[in-house]
């Protein structure tokens, strides 16, 4: 079981670089290095998002106490992503493969938009009152369970510029909020899974999950010691050219 754990550490160290779990990678190498049907690799990716925002949250209990005064940002945003997780899976689950790989191959597609325009653009946060600022969370936290559900992804790289941009949190703190409001997200996600044809997937496949896992973890923590030695911004243009490749990629698979 080499080859999964290469492919997870490899992931791991690219998002530890970027402070994200690194899962948006993990499907595209799932689908054509493994050869996992889309749906399938999006049920895989899942779990090893579920263990490695657990293993991330971990690694960040110190500062779990600074995050006390930002309950409610994570309740709000939480509120949308588990109706948008779920309405995600339950469509994921629905649809024809095909037609399914067109719709993952957007999503990779707008993600790497979102890199690549987070790296260029300096955003002030919003100045707006409170009730317009609580249905903006709410309308993103659904939009990111829909992505979450769809790709696999604990999505990080959607939470934590929507913290930052909507409520002006400083981008670390940005990153602890946005693992836990990841957690419950993923477990809906799997939940909605659960009793669907690609959950049958998991057992046959149990070690490969470890493997990968194991490596995302490690992958991870390396990832995070090598920060300082590179710039983010170049970091989030070169992967999102990756992703768009990929996203070209499926999409091409799901018209033919």
């Amino acid at each position: 079981m080499i080859k999964p754990f290469f492919y997870g550490a490899l992931i791991g160290i690219l998002g530890g670089l970027m402070g994200l779990g690194g899962a948006e990678f993990r499907l595209p190498i799932l689908t054509f290095i493994f050869d996992f049907a889309t749906l399938h690799a999006v049920v895989i990716n899942l779990i090893i998002s579920w263990v490695t925002v657990i293993s991330s949250l971990i690694f960040r209990w110190e500062s779990w106490a600074a995050i006390e005064p930002y309950w409610t940002i994570v309740l709000t945003l939480l509120s949308g992503s588990l109706i948008g997780a779920s309405f995600g899976a339950s469509l994921a689950s629905r649809i024809d493969e095909k037609r399914l790989d067109r719709i993952v191959a957007l999503l990779l597609g707008i993600i790497a938009l979102v890199m690549i325009t987070e790296s260029l653009i300096h955003f002030d946060p919003l100045r707006i009152n409170f009730i317009a600022m609580s249905f903006l969370g709410f309308s993103a936290g659904v939009i990111i369970g829909l992505f979450s559900s769809m790709l696999g992804v604990a999505g990080g790289e959607l939470i934590i510029p929507t913290i930052a941009l909507l409520y002006g949190v400083d981008i670390k703190i940005a990153g602890t909020l946005s693992l836990m409001v990841s957690l419950p997200t993923i477990m809906v996600g799997l939940y909605r899974y659960r009793n669907k044809e690609p959950f049958a997937m998991v057992k046959p496949n149990i070690p490969l999950i470890g493997w990968m896992a194991a490596g995302s973890i490690l992958g991870a923590w390396v990832g995070k010691s090598m920060l300082g030695h590179f710039s983010s911004g170049h970091l989030h243009i070169f992967l999102a050219v990756i992703l768009s490749l990929s996203a070209i990629k499926l999409y091409k698979k799901g018209m033919q």
